[in-house]
């Protein structure tokens, strides 16, 4: 399952119906915590996520509101007894606040910490860009590999079928089919995540054809002298983004407690995003992921029911 949970929206003030930050990206077996804020812990029981279920924990930048809840999530880690590796990704120039953090958390897990200071690869998958905030501070894109999306009725007129389909997705060639005869080119899914910034490159790079972005929208279009002077996008800009970059879905979140009622950030958002499916985050939503988008140069047209997914590489057949 591929899927966004929203642990909290608020920005630097909680409110009655709006927690600190909090994102939990279901990805495969891997279980992606962003930006926990105070009460993260909570709003997981809450949302019933497990934190055994985290393997990553990523940090944009060390402002509270994006950090403060990680002693609490390490804590409840070590007294549920997770076995696993987890690792923790944050800006180098963080590295003070974050030792302090982990410091206060309870001891007894494997935390292995992977401070950052530019620009790519972080972990399999998954890559940084710098964005321009008041301090160092960075998004994050997850990208699956490209792969291949089988079509049964040709596999069927090979006559390949069972351990074989299995042996040409490694191999590529099988009793004399080759694997592009009986599939279509399939992009991977990506994921991009861009909190506390002013516009600007990384944020783009992060966000270039993504099926679902994840972007701050602390204020109104009407307030945009605000987020000049603070740093941060508007929800305008949070469209524009969206829809520059030809992103499928849009998470609104990171919302000033001035506004009430976040319909109007939508709105705007949606303004300037076309064709791009906008939602301002609700705290305990869950947003599966959109289906893969296929390339434009893919072979002929199949139906629905005509495909099998699959994908070559590291994460073998889905």
């Amino acid at each position: 399952m591929r899927e966004l949970v929203i642990l909290g929206t608020a920005s630097q003030v909680p409110t009655r119906t709006r927690n600190h930050n909090g994102y939990f990206l279901r990805w495969d077996g891997e279980g992606l915590l962003f930006d926990p804020g105070e009460g993260t812990q909570r709003q997981m029981i809450l949302a019933g996520v497990s934190a055994a279920r985290i393997t990553r924990i990523c940090l944009t930048h060390v402002h509270g509101d994006h950090c403060y809840g990680l002693p609490g999530v390490l804590s409840r880690m070590a007294l549920d007894g997770v076995g696993h590796p987890v690792h923790l990704h944050y800006p180098a120039t963080g590295e003070d606040v974050v030792r302090a953090l982990v410091s206060v958390s309870s001891p007894g897990i494997d935390l292995r910490l992977h401070p950052h200071g530019g620009s790519g690869s972080v972990a399999e998958g998954l890559e940084v860009r710098p964005l321009r905030h008041r301090i160092e501070t960075y998004g994050y894109r997850l990208t699956e590999p490209d792969g291949r999306t089988l079509l049964p009725d040709r596999l069927e007129a090979a006559g390949l079928r069972g351990p074989d389909v299995g042996r040409l997705l490694r191999e590529g060639f099988v009793a004399g089919v080759h694997l592009d005869e009986v599939s279509i080119p399939r992009q991977g899914q990506r994921f991009a995540f861009v909190m506390d910034t002013a516009p600007c490159d990384g944020a783009e790079e992060l966000a270039d054809g993504v099926e679902l972005l994840v972007a701050e929208s602390t204020f109104s279009d009407d307030d945009a002298a605000l987020a000049t002077q603070y740093r941060h996008l508007t929800a305008g800009q949070a469209g524009e983004l969206a829809g520059s970059a030809g992103a499928r879905t849009l998470v609104l979140t990171h919302f000033s407690s001035r506004y009430d009622d976040v319909a109007l950030l939508a709105a705007q958002a949606g303004s300037r995003a076309a064709q791009v499916r906008v939602l301002a985050a609700r705290d305990l939503q869950r947003v599966p992921l959109p289906e893969r988008r296929r390339r434009q140069d893919a072979a002929p047209q199949a139906g629905p029911a005509d495909r099998t997914h699959c994908q070559t590489g590291a994460r073998g057949t889905e």
